[in-house]
């Protein structure tokens, strides 16, 4: 995957815009940012702890921890050329939903509020 692929991928979630944060874009959902790209490279997710643990474990090669505070609360880092599009959609839809407000989810999934 590239970062134009993160940010295709980003931008195809429920009302998602991208902005600029800290000099890179990031994505954000209702004001709240939920990804961003502050490398060609590399996307950062805002994932719960417990799923960054289950992704990092299951995916080393592909989820890492951002370094210190922001990573211990989840922040995580995604290596675009090791990952796949199914990976990386799972991924943002995780972050997208950690970020987006209970009655945006449930319209999205179909689900009353």
């Amino acid at each position: 995957m590239t970062a134009d692929d993160f940010r295709r991928i980003a931008l195809a979630l429920p009302e998602a815009v991208e902005a600029g944060h800290m000099g890179h874009p990031d994505f954000r959902v209702r004001g709240k940012i939920f990804a961003s790209l502050p490398e060609a490279a590399k996307g950062v997710l805002k994932l719960q702890p417990a799923q960054q643990e289950i992704m990092v474990a299951a995916e080393p090669g592909i989820f890492g921890p951002v370094n210190g505070y922001w990573g211990r609360s989840g922040w995580t880092f995604v290596t675009l050329v090791a990952a796949d599009e199914a990976t990386l959609k799972g991924a943002l839809a995780s972050a997208w939903r950690n970020t987006a407000p209970p009655k945006l989810i449930a319209k999205y999934e179909g689900a009353e509020a």
